[in-house]
């Protein structure tokens, strides 16, 4: 019917085992080899969870196919949500399970504004912007797939980093996704940020230095000084958005963001805040400026 085409990779295990209940990491690979074969069948025989377990893994995006039916005409993996879903000889199962990502309650974003084609959220600390192979219902356009009234597709734009806050920007068509990853493309949407360094900073700063081996600038501007405790809290704009560019460019200066465990000192919360987004409509053209008091 089907078998195991490589065998998963387990902790605590030989490789040639397959999963069991009591697993914390485990990757598994099945080949079907006989068409209409039952997914739901499939990683019940292949894996010691309870059938409702494997239902819930599928929900939270843990089981990918790759279709390789030859009139199958979209060969990508992708994730597979259906425990009804009936396979193909041919097709390609895959299992990305980690015990404590499957575990994990993700917090609640806030709305800001809901616009139909596209939404404003505040992201919390936790909260991923894009889901991994282990699953996505940790992930902000995941959650508000879920949870927003009437239910849409939400197609993600741009990123915060997982322990960043503040304004995200999510698309619920895809021409409305198209239209405003453009805008991001081409450097014509105003992102703000508020953040908290050590050491102090008196005077507006433009860092222009590459990221990745690409242009990467963002501008400071000092709003309080805590001498007592040797703070900057900082506006910063950047023209650019490189991965981490300003938990990058201000550890460069020699002053990380507070909280900031990969390029600082990584004690307490990151205070990395988005506070102000600004965009054009995607249909009517109109700037669309959103900000967060707080």
């Amino acid at each position: 019917m089907y078998h195991a085409q490589s065998s998963c990779r387990c902790v605590n295990l030989s490789m040639d085992q397959l999963p069991t209940s009591s697993q914390a990491v485990f990757e598994l690979e099945l080949e079907v080899i006989e068409d209409n074969q039952p997914i739901l069948d499939l990683l019940a025989d292949n894996c010691a969870f309870s059938r409702s377990k494997i239902k819930q893994m599928m929900k939270q995006g843990e089981v990918w196919l790759q279709p390789t039916k030859e009139q199958s005409r979209n060969k990508i993996e992708r994730r597979i949500r259906r425990a009804k879903a009936t396979l193909a000889a041919g097709d390609v199962v895959r299992v990305y399970h980690n015990e404590a990502v499957y575990l994990t309650a993700p917090p609640k974003p806030t709305l800001i504004a809901d616009e139909g084609i596209y939404s404003v959220w505040s992201k919390p600390a936790g909260l991923m912007s894009s889901g991994t192979r282990f699953g996505d219902h940790c992930a902000i356009n995941r959650w508000v797939e879920q949870n927003l009234a009437p239910q849409r597709e939400a197609h993600l734009i741009h990123r915060l980093d997982r322990f960043a806050t503040g304004l995200i920007v999510l698309a619920h068509t895809k021409s409305a996704a198209a239209a405003l990853s453009k805008q991001f493309s081409d450097r014509t949407v105003s992102k703000c940020y508020r953040v908290i360094v050590e050491g102090i900073i008196s005077d507006p700063l433009r860092i222009d230095s590459e990221l990745d081996g690409k242009p990467s600038i963002s501008k400071l501007v000092p709003t309080s000084i805590n001498q007592d405790m040797q703070q900057t809290t900082l506006e910063v704009t950047i023209e650019t958005g490189r991965k981490h560019q300003i938990r990058r460019h201000l550890a460069g200066i020699g002053h990380p963001v507070l909280g900031d465990r990969q390029y600082g000192t990584g004690e307490g919360e990151l205070t990395l805040r988005s506070i102000k987004l600004a965009f054009d409509h995607p249909q009517t053209g109109n700037r669309m400026a959103y900000i967060l008091d707080t």
